[in-house]
C-alpha cells in the first residue's frame, strides 16, 4: 500500500507523516524533521513544468481544465518518478511519501497513481498563513497570480490556490479528508479514522493544543474575504 499527503505548508501535515513513520511506513528517505522527502528540487522542476498548462484568469481563478483533461507529460513523469525513487523502489508493503509541494500538482499526481491512498489535510487558513512557507510565492513555483508586497496577502493567495486545486481535482478512487485540528484535540478517533481507511492500526505521537487558533493573539492580517467560504465549508468557526 502506498501513501501520500496532500496539504499546504504549514498546515500540520508533518503530523500526518510522523505519525504514518511511527506506525512503520517508509516515507522515503532521506527525510528532513518535517518529514519532507528529499531531495526535493525534482519536485520543484514538476511544479514548473505542470503550471504551464494553468492558466490564470485574474481576480484569484485559475482555469485548471487543461491540466485535468491532458496526460502528465513525459518530462513531469521522469521529474516525479525520480524524485520518488526510494519509494517507488522500496519492497516495503507500507510505504508513502510527504511534502507540501505535491499539491501543487495533485491532479497530475491523482493520473500517475491512481490507485494510491490520499490523505487531504486541512488546517484553518487563519492559523497556516501565519509563517512563511517555501509555496509563499506562486511566482517561484510559475504559477501565476496578482503578487503584491504584502507577504500575508501573496500566502493567503498560496492557501487559496491549493485549495481551489484540490477541490477542481475528480476525487481519487481512496481518499479521506482529515483537519489538522481534529488530530490535535480528537487524536484518538482521528486515528481510528485514519486506521480503517489505510487498513492498518497508527501510532499516536504528541501533538501541541497551542498549534490551534494562534491567529487568536495574532496583531497582523490574517482573515481574507475569500477565506470565508472555505472556512465554513471546513467547519471553521467565522
Amino acid at each position: 500500500m502506498t501513501v501520500t499527503v496532500i496539504g499546504r505548508g504549514h498546515s500540520g501535515t508533518r503530523a500526518i507523516s510522523h505519525t504514518l513513520s511511527a506506525s512503520g511506513f517508509f516515507m522515503g528517505e532521506p527525510l528532513n524533521v518535517s518529514g519532507d522527502l528529499l531531495p526535493p528540487e525534482k519536485m520543484y522542476e514538476a511544479c514548473r513544468v505542470f503550471a504551464k498548462y494553468v492558466e490564470y484568469k485574474g481576480n484569484m481563478e485559475w482555469d485548471f481544465s487543461k491540466v485535468l483533461s491532458m496526460d502528465p507529460t513525459p518530462e513531469f513523469i521522469t521529474l516525479t518518478e525520480e524524485y520518488l525513487h526510494t519509494v517507488l523502489e522500496s519492497e516495503s508493503a507500507l510505504k508513502g511519501w510527504k511534502i507540501p509541494e505535491t499539491t501543487l500538482v495533485y491532479p497530475w499526481i491523482v493520473k500517475m497513481f491512481p490507485d494510491i491512498k490520499y490523505i487531504h489535510w486541512v488546517r484553518d487558513p487563519r492559523d497556516c498563513i501565519l509563517g512563511g512557507h517555501l509555496t509563499d510565492d506562486l511566482n517561484d513555483f510559475g504559477i501565476e497570480y496578482d503578487k503584491t508586497d504584502d507577504v500575508r496577502f501573496n500566502r493567503a493567495v498560496s492557501w487559496k490556490y491549493q485549495r481551489e486545486i484540490m477541490k477542481a481535482t475528480p476525487e481519487p478512487k481512496n481518499v479521506i479528508s482529515v483537519r489538522f485540528e481534529d488530530m490535535v484535540f480528537s487524536q484518538d478517533k482521528t486515528l481510528e479514522r485514519l486506521s480503517d481507511f489505510l487498513g492498518v492500526p497508527l501510532a499516536k505521537i504528541e501533538m501541541r493544543p497551542d498549534s490551534v487558533g494562534r491567529y487568536k493573539t495574532d496583531e497582523g492580517t490574517h482573515m481574507f474575504d475569500f477565506f470565508a467560504e472555505d472556512i465554513a465549508e471546513c467547519g471553521y468557526d467565522n
